[in-house]
């Protein structure tokens, strides 16, 4: 207490001698000591920086809603203008009173708070000036020897600032210094600056505070903690009226108007804005735009900078979240794997604009949070990589046969490529990247993939494990894989698929072998639908950073990676999966579009990636824990019970009800036309042209593909052949409204163009009808003699 005391007066006596030598003649002794004491202080460093302090910044989605709020101090800025007189009366009345009268040192406060002090009264002696300067150099400080010197007890930093306030008071107004002493100082409860303790404490903007509102704020500088209205009420009352009286003393307020705010209760409706992204209604994104930002060089030379520049500068960040598309896809993904199943299984999408890679939705059927012990929590975000706090993937089944398409049409193999893809074979002689020959491969289809003659069309409706194996045979592994990784794929652990020439490829790539992280299998998808152009992730559109006064506008990053007839020539095989008895069949959304189911062995892991030209998306589900060990078999999920989950059990429906959601209101687009190169088409939809190619094989009957269905299977099967077909009946009998035994559906579809000789698919009923919402499940494939990553589908 005496070493406080002692301070006290003793910068009280150098403010009396600064005050002497700079507003009295050099008279005598005085004069020629307080003029040395002052060339002294006034030779000390005076320019202070007053930058803005730290302020909230905001994410804000496409149409300009709140996503987010991010911020180490909750603070708004405001303008003294923007301010009530009474809460400028009240923060005057109680810390400085002659603030428009002294320039920066009150000598007559600081004596008098000495005087006081010696009597055992405790009371501060710093203007609002000296005050200002503490704060601006304690937010300015940069380590932890900075802040502690800021605020150390020593008569050397009390000098320090009044050397500050000198100088500041030389070169700000009265009023620009009060201004930023109200939006800098701290009014407790998480409360910085003078609008958020307004919008905090009062839900009100400062401009309206009362005269008992006011006081009650500005009574809570001098002690925040010990005023704090939410847990020492009786404290902050008796404080609030310590203020008011104070207004009525110095003639701010008249004495009936102190008696009648003093009545006024104690009436707080505290409202402290959410910070971060575990409140956000769209926490995955918002986390995503978050280590956009700190693991991005250009907004600063560190993530450390970054980190803080996002969270102090009051950053207005735009981005690319269409909250249209983030709603479907939210509630689809909660509808069909809600949060806190008990079989602990997570949903994930990611939808992107084609040509742009522009974020249109990102959701996942958790609750944002630390605790991965609580069912339906996680702070994983299961949509993107381990790079940008994802997970490191998942097998992505036959989602990947699309890229084994790119590849073949990459080389100019046609359309109309085909092979016999019976229930069963083996492939032989794939060569691994660095030219090693593999060991041979036996794989296997099931259900409604069994036997026949598929080409490319049927292949894909079908989702033909023995075809695709056959193709990338063809294609060659290598070439395959070096496809996928044009298109943007990679693992999603960051590493690539042929890191190095020694790199070991594995037989079953076509089959979707590989952990990747849905936003890059959107990604490439969405190439298809842009006519072959690469684009990166982009969640940010422009940044407006108010203390700089600059705006970053982020600009689409796209290459052009493939041909423009190759992307159109997988859109359009792609977009054959709806119909056909297609594994997507019953999945259409009303408009051209164009899609793949995904399913792994044992069924461990199912997707659904899809577009149209306006958007590209992909949903995974599976379990976190471990999709091998805890497959999506025998569960229950949104009241239904599942068997099996494949790719268009529930990946699919997710895919679908999100896409009629996002496009409400879009003008409908068509896909692109299948490229006349790769010869005669064969089935319809997607927006595609379905004429044949004029320079295309020969076919067999100008009607093309007879209208078997309904027909027993001898009568079928003769049909067919007298339409010069070679006809293949699958042995697994399908759901059907058609009677037992009779024909179910043919592949390709009745009337399609077929060349002579080409194989037709018959499948037979088995009766009983088709279920509503029945999308025919993938092809399941048993459990072979290969490794894991070999057993998909």
């Amino acid at each position: 207490m005496l070493q406080r005391i002692s301070q006290l007066v003793l910068v009280s006596s150098i403010a009396g001698l600064l005050v002497a030598a700079l507003a009295l003649p050099a008279v005598g002794g005085l004069g020629i000591t307080a003029r040395n004491i002052a060339g002294g202080f006034l030779d000390m460093p005076s320019n202070l920086e007053t930058p803005p302090p730290p302020q909230r910044s905001t994410i804000y989605d496409a149409d300009g809603g709140v996503v987010a709020e991010i911020f180490d101090q909750n603070r708004e800025l405001v303008e003294l203008d923007d301010v009530s007189d009474e809460m400028v009366h009240a923060i005057l009345a109680i810390e400085d009173a002659r603030f428009y009268e002294h320039g920066g040192l009150d000598v007559s406060g600081t004596l008098r708070a000495a005087i006081r002090t010696m009597g055992g009264n405790t009371e501060g002696a710093s203007s609002i000036t000296q005050q200002y300067v503490k704060n601006v150099q304690i937010e300015a400080a940069t380590s932890q020897e900075e802040l502690d010197e800021a605020r150390e007890e020593t008569i050397s930093r009390k000098i320090r600032e009044l050397r500050y306030a000198v100088a500041l008071e030389q070169r700000m107004s009265k009023d620009e210094i009060l201004e930023g002493y109200l939006n800098i100082a701290y009014f407790s409860d998480g409360a910085y600056g003078v609008e958020s303790a307004a919008q905090h404490y009062f839900q009100k903007p400062a401009s309206e505070l009362e005269i008992h509102e006011a006081a009650t704020i500005a009574g809570l500088v001098r002690y925040p903690y010990l005023y704090n209205p939410r847990f020492f009420p009786e404290q902050s009352l008796e404080r609030r009226d310590t203020v008011i009286d104070r207004m009525s003393t110095v003639g701010f307020i008249t004495e009936a108007e102190a008696e009648e705010a003093k009545e006024e209760e104690l009436e707080l409706e505290l409202d402290t804005p959410p910070n971060g992204c575990v409140p956000s209604d769209q926490p995955y994104f918002c986390d995503y735009v978050v280590q956009e930002i700190e693991k991005d060089e250009r907004y600063g030379p560190n993530e450390t900078e970054r980190a803080r520049w996002l969270r102090t500068a009051g950053l207005e960040i735009h981005t690319t979240l269409d909250p249209q598309t983030q709603e479907a896809g939210q509630d689809a993904v909660d509808k069909w794997v809600p949060r806190e199943n008990e079989s602990r299984k997570v949903a994930a999408q990611v939808i992107v604009e084609p040509g742009t890679g522009r974020i249109q939705g990102m959701m996942q059927s958790r609750n944002f949070g630390p605790d991965e012990g609580n069912i339906g929590e996680t702070s994983i975000n299961f949509t993107t990589g381990s790079d940008r706090g994802g997970s490191t993937g998942f097998q992505a089944g036959s989602t990947f046969k699309a890229v084994t398409l790119a590849a073949a049409l990459d080389q100019g193999m046609p359309f109309s490529t085909n092979y016999s893809s019976p229930s069963s074979t083996t492939v032989t002689g794939q060569r691994s990247c660095n030219g090693g020959t593999l060991p041979s491969w036996s794989l296997s289809n099931a259900g409604e993939s069994d036997g026949g003659n598929h080409n490319m069309v049927s292949g894909t409706q079908q989702s033909s494990n023995t075809f695709f194996a056959q193709l990338q045979a063809d294609v060659g592994l290598c070439e395959t894989i070096e496809m996928a990784e044009t298109l943007g794929l990679e693992r999603a652990d960051g590493t690539q698929f042929t890191e190095s020439e020694n790199t070991l490829a594995n037989n079953s790539f076509t089959l979707g072998s590989e952990e990747i992280a849905p936003i890059d299998l959107a990604g490439a998808y969405a190439t298809f639908a842009s006519g072959g152009q690469l684009c990166e992730p982009q969640a940010i559109d422009r940044i407006e950073d108010h203390q700089s006064g600059t705006t970053i506008n982020i600009e689409p990053e796209c290459e052009q990676v493939i041909d423009e007839e190759v992307a159109d020539g997988v859109s359009y095989l792609l977009s054959q999966t709806f119909s056909g008895g297609g594994t997507a069949d019953g999945l259409d959304i009303g408009r051209p579009a164009g899609g793949k189911t995904g399913s792994t062995d044992g069924t461990a892991a199912a997707w659904f990636a899809g577009f149209t030209p306006q958007m590209a998306g992909a949903v995974f589900v599976g379990d976190p824990r471990g999709p091998q060990e805890y497959p999506l078999r025998n569960v229950s999920l949104g009241g239904r019970s599942f068997g099996q989950v494949y790719g268009g059990t529930i990946p699919g429906p997710i895919w679908q009800e999100t896409f009629e959601g996002a496009h409400e209101g879009l003008d409908e687009e068509s896909l692109a036309s299948a490229p006349s190169q790769f010869g005669s088409t064969s089935g319809g939809g997607g927006g595609s042209d379905d004429d044949p190619d004029e320079d295309a094989s020969p076919t067999s009957d100008d009607q093309g593909v007879p209208n078997v269905v309904g027909q027993d299977e001898s009568e079928a099967v003769s049909n067919l052949e007298d339409a010069g077909y070679d006809v293949s009946v699958s042995g697994t009998r399908v759901a059907s409204d058609q009677s037992e035994g009779t024909v179910a559906r043919v592949n390709p579809d009745p009337g399609t163009t077929l060349p002579e000789g080409a194989t037709v698919n018959v499948f037979l009923s088995e009766g009983g009808g088709t279920a509503a919402g029945d999308e025919g499940p993938e092809p399941v494939q048993p459990a072979l003699p290969t490794t894991p990553r070999e057993r998909l589908f």
